[in-house]
């Protein structure tokens, strides 16, 4: 069946949030102009748009490297959690979030109308990139607006300076 259309401001940020966090940024929508919400829609989305495309441009060391990785070893760029927290029992179950590379943990929000969302933190100290607020693990249900979707980084992480300038962007 056809993808159903997407005609909704707020799925078009929200798709724009989740493209920011994968190893390339792209849109499909502007193919079907009648059918779709575009990038260009109003000055909001457009906004919206460029924002998190300098969010995932200013990622590109970090993508870097995790591409390289990708080549040298086979570990995908985009992984379950279960590759690095395999002792934990709790990430072969989730179906919503993902790392980027080891040290990004993206947890998309996908419903309509929410400005919260419930996620899983396994144990570490995991630094909101948006906030700079530290958590230890477990369920945790954060802050959500279009334009901040949950996404944490490893506290130890050596890119830790390059996340936290994501709080500026």
């Amino acid at each position: 069946p056809a993808a159903e259309p997407n005609k909704s401001p707020e799925r078009r940020r929200r798709g724009c949030d989740f493209s920011a966090f994968p190893p390339r940024m792209r849109t499909h929508e502007g193919n079907r102009p009648g059918d779709n919400w575009q990038f260009d829609g109003d000055a909001e989305t457009i906004a919206h748009f460029a924002r998190m495309t300098t969010v995932f441009t200013t990622l590109k060391p970090y993508l870097k490297q995790a591409v390289a990785q990708n080549a040298a070893t086979g570990l995908p760029v985009m992984r379950p959690l279960f590759l690095h927290y395999e002792n934990d029992a709790t990430t072969y179950t989730l179906k919503y979030q993902y790392l980027l590379g080891q040290d990004l943990l993206v947890a998309p929000v996908h419903e309509q109308g929410r400005c919260d969302w419930t996620l899983y933190l396994p144990e570490d100290h995991w630094v909101n990139i948006w906030t700079g607020e530290v958590h230890h693990g477990g369920d945790i249900t954060v802050d959500a607006p279009i334009g901040k979707p949950p996404v944490f980084y490893r506290a130890k992480s050596e890119w830790a300076s390059l996340f936290a300038s994501l709080r500026n962007i």
